[in-house]
């Protein structure tokens, strides 16, 4: 074995004390096709501890953003688990799963899919019609959604339409969008993909802000620049996890975010 697997190795291990916020454990998904089948994820096993800020990278077609689905309930497992907050996705029924979601999970995606018709601070309150989280009036609704797109940075966007925002301010609204329904975990895919230096600039020092109020945030990406600035990394090639890469004590992140989160209640 190599010195970076051995490292990969020890770093995984000691991981594995630590509670996690998501899990997984001897992850397997594999497509069929008439005879054929494709293994895009062959045994993962991965921690994400709660509050941290983790990448997971490799070159396309290799499984992230199989993994990514897998870990936030879009889709069921070949076999092997995932667990997210204490809950088996795979003892779940679909309704179970789609509460779970809707109350632990924010996603982003490369392409923002916002409703060209409606305007940002609609476009967030069109997600808290589907939120077990989010406030119950059309008041309360837009007061909190109007607080989102401040927290983004886009407070005076709030009456403008997608056509009439640049493509990093979508993006941000479809963050701030993301946060609707309050979620733990925030998970994106490829967050920076379809956007220029300066609209990536833009969004990563709103994830970074976000990151601070304590959430927990997981991002597959090609972007090396994003994921030396990660707090963990997971590197998936071939379907399988070829190396792990932890910066920061997960203890630590886990008081860190347990502290911001009590100072963004407040």
């Amino acid at each position: 074995m190599s010195n970076t697997n051995k490292k990969a190795g020890k770093t995984a291990a000691a991981n594995k004390t630590e509670k996690p916020i998501m899990q997984t454990k001897d992850l397997v998904k594999t497509y069929s096709t008439g005879k054929l089948e494709t293994k895009a994820l062959q045994g993962i096993t991965l921690d994400i501890p709660a509050g941290s800020f983790s990448c997971i990278i490799g070159p396309s077609g290799h499984g992230k953003s199989t993994l990514m689905h897998l870990i936030g309930g879009l889709d069921r497992a070949t076999s092997g688990d995932v667990i997210i907050d204490g809950a088996k996705i795979s003892d779940l029924t679909d309704n179970e799963l789609s509460e779970l979601r809707a109350s632990k999970i924010g996603f982003v995606f490369q392409f923002f899919n916002l409703l060209k018709n409606l305007t940002a601070v609609e476009n967030i309150e069109t997600a808290m019609m589907f939120s077990v989280n989010a406030p119950k009036s059309a008041k309360e609704q837009r007061v909190k959604a109007l607080e989102l797109l401040e927290l983004v940075g886009l407070a005076d966007k709030a009456d403008a339409k997608p056509n009439e925002l640049s493509g990093g301010q979508q993006q941000r609204v479809s963050i701030a969008r993301a946060l609707a329904n309050d979620p733990e975990i925030l998970l994106m895919d490829e967050p920076t993909g379809n956007l220029d230096s300066r609209s990536e600039e833009e969004v990563l020092e709103q994830l970074f802000r976000i990151h601070k109020t304590g959430k927990t945030i997981v991002i597959v990406t090609h972007n090396n620049e994003l994921a030396a600035q990660a707090e963990i990394v997971y590197e998936i090639k071939d379907g399988k996890l070829h190396d792990l890469v932890k910066k920061v004590n997960a203890k630590k992140t886990q008081k860190k975010a347990s502290k911001r989160k009590k100072v963004a209640d407040e």
